[in-house]
């Protein structure tokens, strides 16, 4: 690699053991809105099953000192039965130090990671949709707008948009017409409650059925690693599970909601609002000042939903692609 992309002052190579504290040094001062701490990075990069240093890619200074950053994924491990997925890759971060832009290493480092994925057989990549381990769900429009006209003069299109939402919990109460829609639906049948021992595989199986493997996985690792079942609330019909919320299960944040969802043909019932209303009200008990989370689409019933709960948009994200 170092022999194809170098010139007098630079040159690629790909990560070696040790590499991550001058990483992320390196992106914290080339994205000083959105930094991180070691343990993050390690947990997302290092320890990830595709982890692989081919694809984790750096451009060094003369001195070798970290100057530029790109990693790129292609799945190693199926996140669900058998699916490798392929034919799809993904670049989930990269930043160049502010003083060496402009000088053609961001480049580079993108034709090194086209390059890595081409190389294993991969015909589309995505910025930065990739489960379970991306650190955006794309590439913020207005914080990098930047980066947005450098993928799109190198070939990427926007797939589609997601936005990041946020709530006060200050003085939040559940609304006197939600306690009543809730009074209807258990009169009905319904039940609203914790999690359970005998709900657990019910609900994951529910979650990773109707939502995706990624999904489940959140919440069979967030029990794994001892998330409590007060941090669910489900919604049953009999022995059946219909819909499930959960906050806390991602990087142990506790004012991170989701991952949220109902069954398909209940929706309009109701059922979100109440799962959604009450389960704010158990974080501000446990102290929240606030509610988060990272994506969803801004006109999705979803989206919708929690506007109308006093959700606030505080991000919105591009979602591209490149056909190789």
């Amino acid at each position: 690699m170092s022999n194809v992309y170098r010139d007098a002052k630079w040159q690629l190579r790909p990560y070696q053991g040790g590499d991550e504290e001058g990483i992320v040094a390196l992106w914290n001062e080339s994205m000083p809105q959105d930094t991180v701490g070691p343990e993050l990075f390690r947990n997302r990069v290092l320890l990830d099953a595709n982890f692989d240093p081919a694809g984790t890619i750096l451009a060094v200074d003369e001195a070798g000192q970290p100057a530029g950053f790109i990693l790129a994924v292609r799945r190693k491990t199926p996140i669900f039965g058998a699916d490798l997925e392929p034919e799809n890759g993904w670049i989930t971060i990269f930043f160049v130090k502010p003083s060496w832009r402009g000088r053609g290493m961001g480049k580079a480092l993108l034709n090194a990671s086209e390059a890595f994925l081409r190389s294993n057989g991969r015909k589309n990549i995505f910025v930065s949709s990739y489960s379970p381990n991306y650190f955006f769900p794309g590439v913020d429009k207005e914080m990098y707008r930047d980066a947005v006209a450098f993928l799109e003069k190198n070939g990427y299109g926007v797939l589609y948009q997601a936005v990041a939402m946020d709530k006060n919990l200050v003085g939040f109460a559940v609304p006197d017409d939600v306690k009543a829609l809730q009074a209807r639906r258990e009169a009905e049948g319904y039940r609203f409650g914790y999690l359970n021992s005998a709900f657990l595989t019910r609900t994951i199986a529910f979650a990773t059925e109707n939502f995706g493997v990624d999904w489940g996985r959140a919440i069979r690792e967030g029990v794994a690693r001892g998330l409590g079942f007060d941090r669910f609330l489900i919604a049953t019909r009999g022995e059946e599970v219909v819909g499930f919320t959960v906050f806390g299960a991602y990087d142990n944040v506790a004012e991170r909601f989701g991952p949220f969802g109902v069954a398909e043909e209940l929706r309009g019932a109701g059922l979100g609002k109440i799962l959604l209303y009450e389960t704010l009200d158990l974080m501000r008990q446990r102290g929240s000042h606030g509610a988060w989370f990272l994506w969803t689409g801004e006109e999705s019933a979803a989206g919708k939903l929690y506007r109308r709960a006093g959700f606030t948009i505080t991000r919105r994200f591009n979602v591209m692609k490149k056909a190789l």
